[in-house]
């Protein structure tokens, strides 16, 4: 039986809360958040959970709401992820996150080549188990990559392809936090070229893309993500030494913060404006209408009605089988907007990344995987992978694979 820490619930963090308060593998659960009435209100809900306040900022709080603990959940923003993973090696904790660290003073980059080292060293020693990086995108995304890897003799290409069509009457621009969302619109993109991780400008190498079940041609373009970092820096140990690996984002929200940024209203450098210095960043944020929160504010927005409602969620991987070119196109079945909804009263974008990781968090409370150190969801193997599938057909998320091969 386990004791599982979930700091942070929100629509993720509370979505694996209620899936974990269904395991008869888990004993209790610690609802932590700096919100002491959303994590009340969730704790009142589960018969296994006990609410309690922490501010995550310093190691020591979260070292005491932790004691005792077998797995610490990691809902917070990413800036909070390495003082929770310090807590969670000082209480003897394995752990979980959704989206890897981002130390700005070394990079993206090498924040990862750091805890793919040092860290999964510590965790190693420890007898401990990390997963970063373990919701949709990243995380199921770097399953199915990996499980489309493994049906290959070698990887040549894997496209993330991310394409989020859902437009509301009511002007409601993004479905998570427009802070975080805008913060990675503007900035710089990742992607694996000829087997080298590079940098490119925010909105980079658009591109006109037709998804299955979507009506007219998509513009893409290329988005900062975790994917194309840490499958470069993968891609000789889990899958067969890819050369290109990239991640591309459409839709409205998209176009949105294009024009933005175009416009400068991204930067974060102050501009004169009749004399007064205002940073451009903080005039879109004070103005942009904070993405719904609770069940009653996604209603109203529902029953005022859809202008669009479509998407995609593929991932295309390339490469060769027995002398032949070999495509695998991998796409995500999901409940949208309204019927996620009805189903567990959150957002798509909440019930898809939420689901992910829950399904994640049991397969550690599962002991389904239990292989020390810490890892990238691309590195679980088959019975892992499998547990995932398996799990996430069950809560509606089912993943659709086309085959298509040819000579040379």
């Amino acid at each position: 039986m386990k004791k599982v820490i979930i700091i942070g619930v929100g629509a993720q963090g509370s979505t694996i809360a209620k899936r974990l308060n269904e395991d008869a593998h888990v004993s209790e659960i610690i609802c932590a958040d700096y919100d002491l009435k959303a994590a009340r209100e969730l704790g009142n809900t589960l018969d296994k959970a006990t609410a309690l306040q922490l501010d995550a900022g310093q190691v020591d709080n979260v070292i005491q709401a932790a004691r005792d603990g077998n797995i610490i959940v990691n809902g917070l923003p990413l800036e909070y992820n390495l003082i929770i993973m310090e807590a969670a090696l000082a209480v003897n904790a394995s752990y979980m996150d959704m989206a890897g660290p981002m130390l700005e003073e070394v990079g993206f980059v090498e924040s990862y080549k750091l805890i793919f080292s040092e860290w999964h060293d510590r965790f190693k020693e420890k007898g401990l188990t990390a997963l970063v990086g373990a919701g949709s995108t990243p995380g199921l995304a770097n399953v199915v990559a990996r499980e489309s890897v493994d049906k290959m003799d070698a990887c040549d290409k894997i496209g993330i392809y991310v394409y989020d069509g859902v437009w509301t009457n009511r002007f409601t621009p993004f479905w998570w936090s427009p802070e975080v969302a805008l913060g990675d619109m503007g900035y710089i993109t990742f992607r694996c070229e000829n087997g080298e991780i590079i940098t490119d400008k925010p909105f980079s190498r658009p591109e006109m893309m037709q998804f299955r079940g979507v009506p007219n041609p998509v513009r893409m373009v290329d988005h900062e993500h975790d994917e194309p970092v840490t499958m470069g820096l993968l891609k000789d140990t889990v899958l067969k030494g890819v050369k290109n690996v990239e991640f591309k984002y459409g839709g409205p929200s998209v176009e949105l913060s294009e024009s933005l940024y175009q416009m400068g209203l991204l930067s974060l450098e102050p501009v004169d404006v009749n004399g007064t210095a205002i940073v451009p960043m903080d005039l879109v944020l004070k103005l942009t209408p904070p993405a719904p929160k609770y069940p009653d504010e996604i209603k109203a927005i529902l029953d005022e009605g859809m202008a669009m409602e479509e998407g995609a969620f593929l991932v295309r991987v390339q490469g060769r089988k027995n002398g032949q070119a070999l495509c695998i196109d991998s796409y995500l079945a999901a409940p949208g907007l309204a019927e996620a909804f009805a189903k567990s009263q959150i957002s798509h974008e909440s019930y898809v990344t939420g689901q992910c990781a829950s399904v994640f968090a049991k397969m550690m409370v599962n002991d389904v995987f239990t292989e020390k150190g810490l890892f990238s969801p691309e590195e679980l193997g088959t019975e892992e992978r499998s547990f995932c599938f398996r799990e996430l057909a069950k809560l509606g998320v089912t993943i659709d694979e086309i085959v298509e091969t040819r000579l040379y």
